[in-house]
């Protein structure tokens, strides 16, 4: 297997992000996870993979989401996890709070088309930095 070189610490947002990630672990290690959700944390895991290496790997189509920039007070990106149908999930992250870190703030169903649907997506608090 290729080593790969990481460039960014990944953090999760407080709460929701880390709440879900922590309870998809969880449910993983208990062996309580059904079939969507263990199929969820794969692909997120391996999103994770992508960001921290290269957060413009081509399979993530990361873009910033200027309605959640504005709302947030930073640069919001989202990162594909599949781009299958129905709904496919999206990750949202920022740059930060330290240099080489990213922060997951997001993990969501894509939004409908228009950009005022992005004002109903919950977004989790960046972790202080230490």
């Amino acid at each position: 297997m290729k080593n790969l070189r990481l460039m960014f610490e990944i953090l999760f947002g407080v709460p929701e992000i880390k709440e879900q990630w922590d309870s998809l672990n969880r449910k993983n290690k208990e062996g309580s996870i059904t079939r969507d959700e263990l199929d969820l944390l794969k692909k997120w895991a391996k999103a994770i993979a992508f960001l921290a290496t290269n957060p413009r790997h081509p399979s993530l189509q990361t873009h910033e989401i200027t309605t959640l920039s504005e709302k947030f007070e930073h640069r919001v990106w989202q990162s594909y996890l599949e781009n299958r149908k129905p709904k496919p999930y999206r990750l949202f992250w920022v740059y930060g709070p330290g240099q080489k870190q990213i922060t997951l703030i997001g993990l969501e169903r894509h939004p409908e088309k228009s950009a005022s649907s992005y004002l109903a997506v919950t977004l989790s608090k960046i972790p202080d930095e230490d």
